[in-house]
Protein backbone atom coordinates (compact mmCIF):
# COMPACT_ATOMS: atom_id res chain seq x y z
CA UNK A 1 0.00 0.00 0.00
CA UNK A 2 1.56 3.45 -1.17
CA UNK A 3 1.62 5.88 1.30
CA UNK A 4 2.04 9.74 0.69
CA UNK A 5 3.88 11.97 2.81
CA UNK A 6 1.85 14.65 4.68
CA UNK A 7 2.84 17.79 6.09
CA UNK A 8 2.99 17.97 9.71
CA UNK A 9 -0.10 19.56 11.55
CA UNK A 10 1.17 22.90 12.36
CA UNK A 11 1.43 23.13 16.10
CA UNK A 12 4.13 19.98 15.11
CA UNK A 13 5.61 22.47 12.91
CA UNK A 14 5.75 25.52 14.90
CA UNK A 15 7.25 24.16 17.98
CA UNK A 16 9.85 22.51 16.27
CA UNK A 17 10.97 25.72 14.61
CA UNK A 18 10.14 28.35 17.10
CA UNK A 19 9.61 28.55 21.27
CA UNK A 20 6.10 26.58 22.39
CA UNK A 21 3.01 27.84 21.88
CA UNK A 22 2.31 30.68 24.57
CA UNK A 23 -0.29 30.09 27.60
CA UNK A 24 0.27 33.57 29.19
CA UNK A 25 1.42 36.98 28.55
CA UNK A 26 4.17 38.77 30.45
CA UNK A 27 3.51 41.56 33.14
CA UNK A 28 3.28 45.55 31.14
CA UNK A 29 6.03 47.72 31.73
CA UNK A 30 4.57 50.40 29.97
CA UNK A 31 5.57 54.06 30.46
CA UNK A 32 3.13 56.20 32.37
CA UNK A 33 -0.53 57.36 30.19
CA UNK A 34 -1.50 59.65 32.93
CA UNK A 35 -2.32 62.87 32.67
CA UNK A 36 0.97 63.27 34.55
CA UNK A 37 3.47 62.02 32.05
CA UNK A 38 2.48 65.31 29.89
CA UNK A 39 5.51 66.97 31.18
CA UNK A 40 7.65 68.52 29.11
CA UNK A 41 11.54 67.21 29.61
CA UNK A 42 13.19 68.51 26.09
CA UNK A 43 12.64 69.65 22.61
CA UNK A 44 14.26 70.28 19.63
CA UNK A 45 13.74 70.69 15.43
CA UNK A 46 13.73 67.72 13.59
CA UNK A 47 13.76 67.56 9.49
CA UNK A 48 12.17 64.62 8.05
CA UNK A 49 11.07 63.59 4.78
CA UNK A 50 7.71 65.46 5.48
CA UNK A 51 9.13 68.53 6.24
CA UNK A 52 10.42 69.73 10.00
CA UNK A 53 8.85 69.23 13.49
CA UNK A 54 9.61 70.61 16.78
CA UNK A 55 9.99 66.88 18.63
CA UNK A 56 8.71 67.79 22.00
CA UNK A 57 9.58 64.59 24.97
CA UNK A 58 7.03 63.64 27.54
CA UNK A 59 7.26 61.69 30.54
CA UNK A 60 6.52 61.68 34.49
CA UNK A 61 9.90 60.53 35.32
CA UNK A 62 12.49 63.22 33.80
CA UNK A 63 15.15 60.16 33.19
CA UNK A 64 12.85 58.24 31.18
CA UNK A 65 14.04 56.25 28.30
CA UNK A 66 11.41 56.03 26.42
CA UNK A 67 8.95 59.11 26.58
CA UNK A 68 5.96 59.96 24.75
CA UNK A 69 6.73 61.89 21.54
CA UNK A 70 5.10 65.33 20.08
CA UNK A 71 5.97 65.99 16.70
CA UNK A 72 4.85 69.55 16.46
CA UNK A 73 4.75 71.69 13.19
CA UNK A 74 6.77 75.19 13.24
CA UNK A 75 3.84 76.71 12.52
CA UNK A 76 1.12 75.13 14.43
CA UNK A 77 -1.28 77.99 16.03
CA UNK A 78 -3.39 76.53 18.77
CA UNK A 79 -6.11 78.59 18.43
CA UNK A 80 -7.24 76.91 14.92
CA UNK A 81 -8.56 73.73 14.85
CA UNK A 82 -5.05 71.79 14.89
CA UNK A 83 -4.76 68.62 12.68
CA UNK A 84 -4.05 65.91 14.95
CA UNK A 85 -2.75 61.90 15.00
CA UNK A 86 -2.32 60.29 18.22
CA UNK A 87 -0.64 57.16 17.18
CA UNK A 88 0.47 54.40 19.00
CA UNK A 89 3.94 52.98 18.81
CA UNK A 90 4.33 49.72 16.67
CA UNK A 91 7.83 48.40 16.13
CA UNK A 92 7.34 46.26 13.57
CA UNK A 93 5.12 48.40 11.52
CA UNK A 94 6.91 51.98 12.51
CA UNK A 95 9.96 50.66 12.64
CA UNK A 96 10.79 47.50 10.22
CA UNK A 97 8.23 48.04 8.03
CA UNK A 98 6.22 44.83 9.05
CA UNK A 99 3.01 44.18 6.62
CA UNK A 100 1.43 42.36 9.08
CA UNK A 101 -0.66 45.65 10.29
CA UNK A 102 -0.90 48.96 8.69
CA UNK A 103 0.37 51.09 11.73
CA UNK A 104 3.11 52.43 9.35
CA UNK A 105 1.78 52.84 6.54
CA UNK A 106 -0.72 55.07 8.62
CA UNK A 107 2.29 56.73 10.21
CA UNK A 108 3.94 57.69 7.51
CA UNK A 109 0.39 59.08 5.74
CA UNK A 110 -0.42 61.68 9.10
CA UNK A 111 3.50 62.96 9.10
CA UNK A 112 2.51 63.88 5.08
CA UNK A 113 -0.87 65.29 6.31
CA UNK A 114 0.06 66.60 9.13
CA UNK A 115 2.92 68.55 7.73
CA UNK A 116 0.78 70.14 5.01
CA UNK A 117 -1.77 71.05 7.39
CA UNK A 118 0.56 72.45 9.96
CA UNK A 119 -0.43 69.84 12.97
CA UNK A 120 0.69 67.89 15.41
CA UNK A 121 2.08 63.92 15.74
CA UNK A 122 1.70 62.37 18.82
CA UNK A 123 3.76 59.11 19.57
CA UNK A 124 2.45 57.23 22.54
CA UNK A 125 4.64 54.13 23.93
CA UNK A 126 1.87 52.01 24.22
CA UNK A 127 3.24 48.98 22.15
CA UNK A 128 0.83 46.11 20.86
CA UNK A 129 -2.26 47.95 21.69
CA UNK A 130 -0.71 48.48 25.46
CA UNK A 131 0.59 44.93 25.67
CA UNK A 132 4.07 45.30 24.97
CA UNK A 133 6.42 44.18 22.47
CA UNK A 134 7.59 40.84 24.08
CA UNK A 135 3.40 40.13 23.80
CA UNK A 136 2.65 41.05 21.28
CA UNK A 137 5.14 39.00 19.68
CA UNK A 138 3.37 35.88 21.76
CA UNK A 139 0.10 37.06 20.33
CA UNK A 140 1.74 36.97 16.62
CA UNK A 141 2.73 33.44 17.30
CA UNK A 142 -0.76 32.64 18.46
CA UNK A 143 -2.22 34.46 15.13
CA UNK A 144 0.07 32.27 12.98
CA UNK A 145 -1.35 29.49 14.59
CA UNK A 146 -5.33 30.08 13.74
CA UNK A 147 -6.08 33.05 16.04
CA UNK A 148 -7.01 36.33 15.43
CA UNK A 149 -5.99 39.80 16.86
CA UNK A 150 -8.59 39.65 19.39
CA UNK A 151 -8.68 36.03 20.29
CA UNK A 152 -4.92 36.61 20.68
CA UNK A 153 -4.92 38.87 23.07
CA UNK A 154 -7.88 37.12 25.10
CA UNK A 155 -5.88 34.18 25.67
CA UNK A 156 -2.95 35.70 26.79
CA UNK A 157 -5.35 36.83 29.48
CA UNK A 158 -5.26 40.73 28.22
CA UNK A 159 -7.53 43.28 27.40
CA UNK A 160 -8.66 43.48 23.32
CA UNK A 161 -7.11 47.17 23.33
CA UNK A 162 -5.09 48.06 26.44
CA UNK A 163 -4.25 51.63 25.40
CA UNK A 164 -4.93 55.03 27.08
CA UNK A 165 -4.91 58.66 25.73
CA UNK A 166 -5.15 60.75 28.91
CA UNK A 167 -1.34 61.62 27.80
CA UNK A 168 -1.91 62.70 24.46
CA UNK A 169 -5.20 65.40 26.03
CA UNK A 170 -2.53 66.56 28.28
CA UNK A 171 0.17 67.05 25.52
CA UNK A 172 -2.61 68.97 23.61
CA UNK A 173 -3.06 71.08 26.19
CA UNK A 174 0.57 71.67 27.19
CA UNK A 175 0.42 72.84 23.45
CA UNK A 176 -2.22 75.28 23.92
CA UNK A 177 -4.41 73.01 21.46
CA UNK A 178 -8.88 72.96 22.68
CA UNK A 179 -9.81 71.99 19.36
CA UNK A 180 -8.57 69.25 16.83
CA UNK A 181 -9.22 67.54 13.81
CA UNK A 182 -8.18 63.88 14.81
CA UNK A 183 -7.07 61.55 12.12
CA UNK A 184 -8.09 58.31 13.64
CA UNK A 185 -10.22 55.31 12.06
CA UNK A 186 -10.76 54.13 15.62
CA UNK A 187 -14.07 55.25 17.38
CA UNK A 188 -13.00 54.27 20.76
CA UNK A 189 -9.81 56.91 20.58
CA UNK A 190 -12.46 59.48 19.16
CA UNK A 191 -14.77 58.36 22.31
CA UNK A 192 -11.82 59.07 24.55
CA UNK A 193 -10.98 63.09 23.93
CA UNK A 194 -14.86 63.10 24.90
CA UNK A 195 -14.17 62.20 28.06
CA UNK A 196 -11.64 65.32 28.61
CA UNK A 197 -10.97 68.80 27.96
CA UNK A 198 -10.13 68.62 24.24
CA UNK A 199 -12.86 68.73 22.02
CA UNK A 200 -12.83 66.59 18.76
CA UNK A 201 -14.52 68.91 15.77
CA UNK A 202 -14.07 66.52 13.03
CA UNK A 203 -12.33 63.28 12.34
CA UNK A 204 -10.44 62.64 9.54
CA UNK A 205 -9.87 59.17 8.31
CA UNK A 206 -6.95 57.80 7.51
CA UNK A 207 -7.73 54.70 4.95
CA UNK A 208 -5.04 52.55 3.64
CA UNK A 209 -5.04 50.01 1.13
CA UNK A 210 -4.90 46.41 2.74
CA UNK A 211 -1.93 43.74 1.22
CA UNK A 212 -2.24 40.04 1.35
CA UNK A 213 -0.26 40.06 4.58
CA UNK A 214 -2.92 42.25 6.38
CA UNK A 215 -6.05 41.39 5.28
CA UNK A 216 -7.38 39.49 7.68
CA UNK A 217 -6.08 41.89 10.98
CA UNK A 218 -7.71 44.80 8.89
CA UNK A 219 -11.01 42.87 8.62
CA UNK A 220 -10.94 41.75 12.37
CA UNK A 221 -10.22 45.66 12.89
CA UNK A 222 -13.18 46.94 10.86
CA UNK A 223 -16.26 43.84 12.03
CA UNK A 224 -14.77 42.82 15.33
CA UNK A 225 -13.41 45.79 16.48
CA UNK A 226 -15.87 48.61 14.71
CA UNK A 227 -12.92 50.35 12.96
CA UNK A 228 -13.93 52.80 9.69
CA UNK A 229 -12.24 51.67 7.13
CA UNK A 230 -14.52 52.67 4.44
Amino acid sequence: MCTRNRTPPRTFQYERFFSPMVEQGDPILLPDTSASAATRRAEALIPTPFGSFRMIAYSEDPDAYAPHIALVHPEMNPDSEVIVRVHSECITGDLFGSKRCDCGDQLNRSMRITAAGKGIVIYLRQEGRGIGIINKLKAYQLQDAGLDTIEANIHLGFEIDARHYEVAQGILEDLGVSKIQLLTNNPEKVEAFGEGPVEVVRRLPIIIDPVKENRGYLKTKEFSMGHWLK
